[in-house]
């Protein structure tokens, strides 16, 4: 028997994770000198911290340590179970180094007992997504070794794109140079984001937030999109920003069931308020 474990970098609303009955590991972040560790909305007013940002506040993020990890995985294996972690990147964060640490530990003193991680290679819903479907196969009686091995395939067929309203915020998280964030700023430039392999990767520019979010759509529509599958519009707090793509996707893809998510904290710390997302699964 195992218990299932994602966390939440995954942004995986915690109403839908409260209902696959599965146990998530909460991200901290620091804003206005306070800590706090990421509830999947549950009681965080994810648009309140988007306007502290929008007001100066400056959040940072922090990994996990190694007892955090011994923390969540212990009780587990002492009560006779083992465990199937499915996380968000393992090249976005060093919090994966604590972890290997406390899973180390743990089996010197439960050598009995087995944790397998699944990395989805994705943040925010591209985790999520893939978080989703990999719990369901949990509860249906899959194996962990088969979970694992549908993270694997799943994962290759996620997509996620997001572009962001100001570019100071990837600056301030040294996703951005000086240099790029400066002419961004001169030309109005958005960047199209992607997540590849694991890491962001800008893939294109756009002049004006109005064409940023046009070629998300087209990005979109550049690949075969699964319509078995949801499609999740990743909303930073902006509301007309978020109808106008959505008007786009709907005039595109009638049949896709299109959800919104609000962006969390952690996540945001690093994009910003009025940030804009897509994912789906390709076929």
């Amino acid at each position: 028997m195992s218990r299932f474990f994602c966390d939440s970098n995954c942004e995986l609303w915690y109403d839908k994770v409260k209902a696959l009955g599965i146990d998530y590991i909460s991200m901290p972040y620091t804003l206005e000198g306070k800590e706090y560790y990421y509830d999947l909305g549950e009681k965080t007013d994810n648009r309140e911290f988007f306007r502290k940002m929008r007001a100066g506040a400056a959040p940072k993020t922090s990994a996990l340590n190694e007892q955090d990890y011994i923390d969540y995985f212990e009780p587990v294996f002492a009560a006779g179970e083992d465990i199937i972690y499915v996380t968000f990147s393992h090249k976005m964060s060093a919090t994966f180094e604590s972890m290997n640490k406390a899973i180390e530990k743990l089996k010197a003193r439960y050598p009995e007992r087995k944790i397998t991680v699944a990395d989805t290679r994705y943040i925010s819903m591209g985790a999520g997504m893939v978080v989703y479907y990999a719990a369901k196969k949990h509860n249906e009686g899959a194996s962990d070794e088969e979970v694992a091995e549908f993270v694997r395939t799943f994962r290759e067929k996620v997509r996620i794109y997001f572009t962001v309203a100001d570019l100071v915020y990837l600056k301030r998280g040294g996703r951005l140079s000086t240099f790029k964030y400066l002419m961004g700023g001169l030309f109005n430039v958005k960047p199209i984001i992607a997540q590849v392999d694991g890491k962001l990767d800008n893939i294109a520019k756009a002049t004006g937030r109005k064409k940023s979010l046009k070629a998300l759509v087209d990005y979109m529509a550049s690949d075969v999109v699964d319509e078995d599958y949801p499609a999740i519009l990743l909303n930073g707090d902006c509301d007309d920003d978020c109808a106008f793509t959505r008007a786009l996707v709907e005039e595109k893809f009638p049949s896709v069931k299109l959800e919104t998510q609000l962006i969390g904290p952690v996540i945001g710390s690093h994009c910003g308020p009025d940030t804009v997302g897509l994912v789906f699964v390709a076929k």
